[in-house]
């Protein structure tokens, strides 16, 4: 197999064909956002940007912004090209978000300003979306049925790690990292169980396929979760605190907009 063959076969036909991820594509793809994760943190650490609360509030509306595209991109409101679906989407988002952060950094410096201007900025880009969003709201047939299943399966989930939190330590000192992966997890069930849609991801796929429930998703997370935190939080503590505080923003990013995305894309019936 050749070169383009390969690259033909294992990325651009999964995406061309809405086929999903494999075991190819899923390794490149983690190896890349592995990679990204430490420039940005490098990047962020030069200019003088902390990675703190504010940093996580000035960005939540550029988290928004992939799963709405998407979402939008699968109704027909915006055209489906590589750029508009994943991981296509979220590379054209990340050069939103970072182009925004350099202009932001560049005009005002990493001082208090900084901030609430990045993320007016991001609302502003936001706003746009949403404006699209609403005048093509007659294309779209919302399933508002869509929460009588999903609300009871959301508080199932988030009470289930309530009850975890209470028991281990390590959950509840990373309670938002996992009562985010369970609203995901909680979007992917509703979705495959009540509205036939299929995982796209491998592993979950696999597990999907061996247990027969879409449920394995909940057990999915915290096996993944886990181990994850776990080193974060026990054999890392030496570290850059705010190095850590990155990588979990990252990993709460990867729970919160796929997730998000499913809701959307699940109740506007794309």
């Amino acid at each position: 197999m050749g070169l383009q063959e390969f690259f033909q076969r294992y990325f651009v036909d999964p995406i061309k064909y809405d086929q999903g991820y494999n075991p190819v594509n899923t390794t490149v793809y983690a190896i890349i956002l592995g990679i990204a994760v430490l420039l940005l943190y490098r990047m962020l650490k030069r200019m003088g940007i902390r990675v703190d609360e504010r940093f996580f509030v000035a960005l939540m509306p550029y988290i928004f912004l992939g799963p709405l595209m998407r979402a939008m991109t699968d109704v027909g409101m915006l055209p489906r090209t590589y750029l508009t679906v994943s991981p296509g989407g979220y590379f054209v988002i990340a050069g939103f978000t970072i182009a925004a952060l350099f202009v932001v950094w560049r005009h005002v410096g990493p001082g208090e300003k900084f901030y609430p201007l990045y993320r007016d900025v991001g609302l502003l880009l936001l706003g746009g979306l949403l404006f699209l969003l609403l005048i093509n709201l007659g294309r779209t047939d919302f399933r508002w049925e869509y929460f009588v299943y999903f609300i009871p399966s959301f508080l199932a989930a988030e009470g289930a790690i309530w009850v975890l939190s209470r028991k281990f330590q390590l959950i509840k000192n990373n309670g938002v990292l996992f009562y985010t992966h369970f609203y995901d997890a909680t979007t992917t069930f509703v979705g495959i169980q009540f509205f036939g849609y299929w995982e796209q991801h491998v592993l979950a796929r696999t597990l999907m396929d061996l247990t027969g429930t879409p449920a394995v998703i909940y057990l999915e997370k915290l096996l993944v979760l886990i181990p994850i935190v776990w080193i974060l939080d026990r054999h890392m503590e030496g570290e850059d605190p705010e190095l850590i505080n990155f990588v979990k923003l990252a990993m709460f990013i990867l729970g919160f907009g796929p997730g998000t995305r499913n809701l959307l894309i699940t109740l506007m019936g794309a």
